[in-house]
């Protein structure tokens, strides 16, 4: 498969998936932008991959508008960028509720937005959710609200765009082997006591495969969702999982 003169752009692309992303679509020929908050990681993989980095905070309206006015059209556009906190729900604050649905939700909704309003013909809309968007998780209410939201997103802009060359689809990962997971080793290690090496496997039990998702699965599937035959796929929300349900 080649992407040839396809340009697509990462949210969150500085990090994780997003640079395993960036690494991916550039093997296949794509002119790939990423962008993120922080300069330095962007910097970094761009220089690994011959990305472009462009700076843009995704839940700024303005930001995202000035985003992809520097990027120019975009074929495919991948709302990756995303964050991850925990706390018991009576403990929870508006604030932490608000910045999970900021990043998670809207930043993937006005990503979208801008990036179908540029489109010059066939395209590709993904988004990067969860399995936190299929399904329920303890002490991550606000992030599994916004990932179900991220879904309900997808599934409902794919019905406007099938008359289209268009598809929208989300790739829901369970826990990735990425620093996010290993941030979340390290609040569950303060907590409660276990080792790193417990709470690593105790993340990676909800899957059936007892292992870390790696983020070239993800790549993998994104590049499927811009290939030759895929064009049926569409509001789908895909578990890359090891069969967890």
């Amino acid at each position: 498969m080649t992407l040839s003169g396809k340009r697509v752009l990462v949210t969150g692309g500085g990090t994780g998936v997003g640079a395993d992303l960036a690494a991916g679509f550039a093997s296949a020929g794509a002119e790939v932008v990423i962008c993120g908050r922080r300069a330095a990681p962007l910097d970094a993989v761009a220089e690994r991959t011959g990305a472009r980095a462009l700076t843009a905070d995704v839940t700024d309206e303005d930001s995202v508008r000035a985003l992809f006015a520097q990027a120019g059209p975009c074929d495919i556009v991948i709302a990756n960028a995303g964050a991850a906190d925990s706390a018991p729900f009576g403990r929870t604050t508006l604030d932490q509720w608000n910045a999970m649905l900021a990043v998670n939700l809207t930043g993937t909704f006005l990503t979208f937005r801008e990036g179908l309003a540029q489109m010059p013909g066939w395209g590709r809309l993904i988004a990067v959710a969860s399995t936190a968007g299929l399904k329920g998780y303890g002490y991550v209410a606000p992030y599994a609200a916004a990932k179900h939201g991220v879904v309900g997103l997808v599934r409902s802009l794919a019905q406007e765009v099938a008359g289209k060359p268009l598809t929208v689809n989300a790739l829901c990962p369970g826990f990735l082997d990425t620093d996010m997971t290993d941030r979340s080793v390290a609040t569950i290690v303060a907590k409660t006591g276990k080792t790193p090496e417990e709470a690593r496997a105790a993340l990676a039990a909800s899957n059936p495969q007892k292992r870390l998702i790696q983020p070239a699965e993800v790549t993998a599937a994104a590049l499927w969702l811009c290939a030759p035959g895929s064009e049926g796929i569409n509001g789908q929300a895909i578990a890359i999982a090891g069969g967890e349900t």
